[in-house]
């Protein structure tokens, strides 16, 4: 009897140390660690980029990461990331959250969960003045684009005559335009006008940006796929930032008037993907 006893206990503290294992997830290893690892740019303005005067990461991507911890009641712990790394990061577990210009798409969905869109942007080029001024142009062209993101993979699909080139980041990319190894390169607008804003005025007379977007796209916060709890989490932070006003005051500290990569933010407001205006 004491046997079956013990052996009656035992199997009670494995079924309950199952059933606590099941019901752990993401969002209370981070409360439980006191700190959620974000994945961010380091060379992307202003959405992330090392900051030349306190060698900080700061960024429009920054700031809500900042936020989202401190909504959680934990430290953020940052990590440098670029476009193609983003979500092996995330699927390896060495971050929990990715905030780094991540567009949100039904591909990427089957392997992270998206938080609601805080930010609303549209897929544009640079080229020098005079080479882009329809989409016709661009099939004829050699184009730089960042690896792994939306925008690769839609002007590969959408032109398939265009001569595409992949880059390391949109940094890189330019270098090439300016370099003359492509004609042009594509990015989503606002990260366009952030590159050309931080040019010397005489480069900045010598490029210009698409006057046509071929996309309307909006960007999330990547969560580990399946982990509710944590989703629910980020979007409830994101939602309070918008009605409390501060959402609007993120982005103008990044995209206002008086900063160099101004852009107005428009009837955007962070809300559910199906309550966005369609492209």
């Amino acid at each position: 009897m004491k046997h079956r006893a013990l052996a009656l206990t035992l199997l009670a503290s494995l079924t309950g140390l199952a059933a606590g294992a099941a019901h752990a997830d993401k969002l209370d290893d981070i409360k439980q660690a006191g700190v959620v690892r974000i994945a961010v740019f380091d060379s992307n303005p202003p959405f992330g980029y090392i900051d030349p005067q306190s060698k900080k990461l700061v960024g429009y991507d920054v700031d809500v990461a900042d936020v989202i911890g401190k909504a959680l009641g934990v430290k953020v712990e940052l990590r440098a990331t670029n476009p193609a790394n983003r979500i092996p990061l995330l699927v390896s577990k060495k971050v929990d959250l990715i905030a780094a210009n991540f567009t949100i798409t039904d591909e990427r969905a089957k392997e992270v969960n998206f938080s609601v869109p805080y930010f609303a942007t549209g897929q544009k080029f640079i080229a020098r003045k005079g080479v882009l001024k329809t989409p016709e142009d661009i099939k004829k062209l050699r184009i730089g684009a960042d690896k792994g993101t939306v925008q690769e993979i839609t002007l590969r699909e959408r032109f398939p005559t265009a001569k595409v080139i992949s880059y390391d980041d949109t940094p890189l990319a330019f270098v090439a335009l300016r370099n003359g190894n492509v004609q042009a390169i594509t990015q989503d607008d606002a990260k366009l006008v952030g590159l050309l804003g931080n040019l010397p005025a005489a480069q900045k007379a010598e490029f210009e940006i698409s006057p046509f977007s071929l996309t309307k796209e909006y960007q999330g916060v990547g969560i580990p796929k399946g982990e509710d709890r944590l989703t629910a989490a980020v979007n409830e932070t994101l939602i309070k930032l918008e009605k409390d006003g501060e959402a609007v005051k993120i982005y103008d500290r990044w995209f206002g008037p008086e900063t160099q990569s101004a852009q107005p933010r428009g009837d955007f407001k962070i809300a559910p993907l199906d309550q966005q205006p369609k492209a």
